[in-house]
């Protein structure tokens, strides 16, 4: 498969991720922002819509491919971020509970890494980004 069409298929399944959490944190802004208060984050509607917005829009980034590398880089730090704040030593002594925490804590660490490729790669040709280079 050529390089640009394998770049399409890589932002088109990592921006899968993003733009629907976004749209649905933002859709049930109440119930997220009580999420981010059972993590005892300060703030939590600020972190929740914050939250909604950031995933949207870096998500559409990455789906057009726009901004690419700097759009991959944001959320590969938001994945570590994330992954950390909500699954790392997450399970209250539940050892089932605990074993999924620490596969959504490597789940995400993996999509960093993703997005640190495709920062490194850029958009490539079939891109908002890539539209003007040959």
């Amino acid at each position: 498969m050529p390089r640009d069409a394998l770049l399409l298929l890589s932002r088109l399944l990592l921006a899968a991720l993003f733009v629907p959490s976004g749209f649905q944190a933002l859709s049930d802004i109440a119930g997220t922002t009580g999420y981010f208060a059972g993590l005892g984050l300060p703030l939590p509607a600020l972190a929740a819509w914050g939250t909604g917005l950031f995933e949207l829009i870096a998500g559409l980034l990455i789906l057009v491919g726009f901004q690419t590398r700097i759009a991959a880089l944001l959320l590969a730090a938001f994945c570590i971020a994330a992954g950390f704040i909500g699954h790392y030593g997450q399970g209250d002594g539940d050892g089932m509970l605990a074993f999924l925490h620490q596969q959504m804590l490597m789940k995400d660490i993996a999509i960093s890494g993703g997005f640190v490729a495709l920062s490194m790669a850029g958009a490539g040709a079939w891109s908002i980004d890539g539209r003007g280079a040959v």
